[in-house]
């Protein structure tokens, strides 16, 4: 791949229910609003909350499939969303040579596009006509491997490849207040939430790999870890200069951490 003059931006969505798919809202608007200054990158490398492997593995199809991976409670016309952007082969085999040695399974027709990455694809780029390569969460990693995995592809950033991720800072369903979106969040949401934000402000991101050293408020804002987990990859990913911009910037439900942030070089120019 050619080199681009200006490094790619990072962004990372907090991506909350699959229904802002289906109904947009003003965090689906944040999401819209975040990319519509930046260039169309050549493709997009997403790290998804919900692809879980015991291995590195990267989606190599030339035609992902749409994946509907939620409860059959949702409507219809939410499973009947697709999301028809092409993959890149050649994309999956780069990120396979940067990560090298360690192995990559690629993967050409099991997994897909999950709603981690299509939810908010489809406002964020709405044509579905960026390919777009998916990267899963190794559960064996630590923090600190993820972290270094976004580092070692940080060159993409020279080849027109735009790295995004999709989770949340703070993500505990069992304690949201379901009927109120706009209650304040929990004092735990809160401290977790902030803590975070200031950590990625200051570029400290030995803080935000020892989340769990927050104790309490670690264990209720990452109850499971996978929704964190894509955050690391994008900080390892940054480099000296990149301006931090957030948006969508709230926790909602009471435990629904929404921050959002653009990592982006040439918004520091």
């Amino acid at each position: 791949m050619n080199a681009n003059p200006t490094p790619t931006p990072l962004v990372f969505f907090g991506h909350g229910s699959p229904m802002a798919a289906l109904i947009p809202n003003a965090i689906s608007e944040g999401w819209r609003t975040a990319v519509a200054g930046l260039p169309k990158p050549k493709a997009i490398l997403c790290v998804s909350a919900h692809w879980e492997t015991r291995v590195t593995a990267v989606t190599a199809m030339t035609r992902p499939r749409t994946i509907h991976d939620f409860g059959a409670s949702f409507p219809k016309a939410l499973f009947d969303m697709q999301y028809p952007a092409p993959g890149d082969p050649a994309l999956a085999h780069r990120v396979a040579e940067l990560l090298a040695p360690t192995p990559v399974m690629m993967d050409e027709g099991e997994w897909g596009l999950d709603h981690g990455t299509w939810s908010v694809l489809v406002h964020a780029f709405p044509g579905a006509d960026v390919p777009v390569v998916q990267l899963s969460l190794d559960v064996s990693l630590t923090p600190q491997q993820r972290f270094d995995i976004g580092r070692r592809l940080s060159p993409l950033r020279d080849e027109g490849v735009l790295i995004i991720a999709s989770g949340n800072i703070v993500h505990n369903l069992r304690t949201m207040d379901w009927n109120n979106v706009a209650c304040d969040p929990f004092d735990w949401a809160a401290r977790f939430n902030n803590e975070m934000r200031d950590a990625i402000l200051k570029d400290e991101p030995d803080r935000v790999m020892a989340f769990e050293a927050m104790g309490e408020a670690a264990r209720l804002a990452a109850p499971t870890p996978e929704h964190f987990w894509p955050l690391l990859y994008i900080l390892g990913a940054r480099r000296p200069g990149d301006a931090v911009r957030f948006f969508n910037d709230r926790v909602e439900h009471g435990s629904l951490g929404m921050t959002s942030v653009v990592l982006d070089q040439a918004q520091a120019a």
